[in-house]
């Protein structure tokens, strides 16, 4: 039996991982989580996790707040892709060509040798956790802020995320056969290494980070091509990746680019669900939520039975303080997906800003069962914490503000925040052991820095 204060082993490994959180927080980057944009990437991805058999949520595929052009793997835990990369690519096949290719490094056992390097594996854990971490505010973008702490720069990186020739060789093979299997055409793995083919002889701070961690050649270029025409090329059902692919496209382009630029790009001739997805986002960010609503009802009255239309409806009426709109949205959006934590977050949320009585204590359930799904949601652990707290306990809201700075690599205020909570709570229980591992880790990292 441990001493009191002596971690059991479950225990010290989670202190480990939050420690290795702590100090990649400096350098974590956002990623884009939203959940109708990942419902879009798993209808893409799942013919290719399925001829990869990969498919049963082992692998998600999430997207990173950056516009250059890049994608990997870390720990066979996600497949991570650049936004900047889903908006240049032109159909879903390339696409799903990328996800092929970053699933092959996994089945492959690309990722398992590098994590027998001690150095490595230490900064696989910190990666691991931080799938969950929250670095922001929403800064205009619908689930924006979710950090990924892949890597400090330099050689750690290129260590961790760089490729071998021979990697990458028989990674593009191995993805090919997937696309083959799925009834993709392999074709697709040509046409995106075309986008990267005229970047090889540029200056290095000029590439795009595929380059740094995927070599490239000419020659690797033709044995794609060679080994595309060898399998030949496939028929399958593309209607349903080709309407996912447009409203990804459209709804991440809203997200992150200016207005103009999305009219011009889906003008009101484009009658298209991703036309009125894309339209009503740019209204949105003029300010014009009527406006966004009316793009968005033509295509909600089609498509009665989407919930991630009512949830985008619902979070611009939560962002526009139109709080009935976005009740009855997110209700509705719930109703039509219980399991999609974002859902059940953002209808947490607004039961928050109604700040009634009934409309807090609501919303403490609701977070609490969206957190027993996720609980590595740094914004809605802050959001739980306020729940807690109007509910009359501080101890609790002290703890899941802990959890919230832990994630986001604030050690010094996780700490006081863990401490808080570890002195309120019961010794022994569940929360108070979550605190103590808050403040192992946490005081673990204060020293190292000392």
């Amino acid at each position: 039996m441990a001493k009191l204060g002596t971690a059991p082993l479950m225990r010290r490994i989670a202190a480990a991982a939050l420690a290795s959180c702590f100090a990649a927080g400096a350098q974590a980057q956002s990623l884009i989580r939203d959940a109708g944009l990942e419902y879009a990437l798993d209808s893409i991805a799942l013919p290719v996790m399925t001829s990869a058999d990969l498919w049963g949520g082992r692998i998600k595929v999430l997207i990173v707040n950056d516009m250059s052009l890049n994608a990997f793997v870390t720990d066979g835990r996600a497949v991570f892709v650049h936004a900047g990369l889903i908006l240049r690519l032109s159909s879903p096949q390339q696409l799903q060509a990328v996800i092929a290719h970053e699933l092959a490094h996994v089945t492959n056992g690309h990722m398992v040798r590098r994590s027998l390097n001690a150095d490595t594996a230490k900064l696989s854990s910190g990666i691991g956790l931080a799938l969950g971490v929250a670095a922001g505010a929403l800064s205009g973008n619908p689930g924006a802020g979710l950090g990924i702490a892949y890597g400090s720069a330099g050689a750690a990186r290129g260590v961790f995320l760089g490729h071998t020739r021979e990697e990458e060789s028989a990674a593009d093979r191995s993805g090919m056969r997937f696309l083959a299997r799925a009834g993709i055409d392999p074709e697709a793995m040509a046409e995106v290494m075309q986008l990267f083919a005229g970047q090889e002889d540029t200056s290095p701070v000029r590439q795009d980070p595929y380059l740094r961690t995927h070599p490239l050649s000419r020659d690797r270029i033709r044995a794609i091509e060679d080994y595309a025409e060898v399998l030949g090329p496939q028929t399958s059902d593309r209607a349903r990746a080709e309407y996912w692919f447009a409203r990804l496209q459209a709804k991440l382009g809203g997200y992150l680019r200016e207005p103009d630029y999305t009219f011009s790009r889906y003008p009101a001739s484009d009658t298209s669900d991703a036309g009125h997805i894309g339209r009503a986002l740019a209204q949105y960010k003029l300010g014009r939520a009527q406006a966004a609503w009316a793009e968005l009802d033509p295509v909600i009255a089609e498509r009665p039975d989407d919930a991630y239309l009512h949830e985008l409806k619902g979070w611009i009426a939560l962002e526009s303080n139109r709080m009935d709109v976005a009740e009855a949205s997110y209700r509705r959006a719930a109703e039509l997906a219980p399991r999609e934590t974002q859902i059940m977050a953002g209808l947490g949320r607004v039961l928050l800003a109604e700040n009634s009585k009934a409309s807090n204590a609501e919303a403490l359930e609701v977070l609490k069962a969206a957190r027993a799904r996720d609980s590595r949601d740094a914004r809605l652990l802050r959001d739980l914490a306020m729940a807690y707290a109007r509910a009359g306990e501080p101890a609790m809201a002290s703890l899941h503000t802990a959890e919230r700075y832990a994630l986001i690599g604030d050690g010094e205020d996780a700490l006081l925040h863990a401490r808080r909570a570890a002195g309120a709570l019961p010794v022994g229980s569940p929360g108070w052991a979550r605190a103590q591992d808050i403040i192992e880790a946490a005081e673990r990292e204060t020293r190292k820095k000392r």
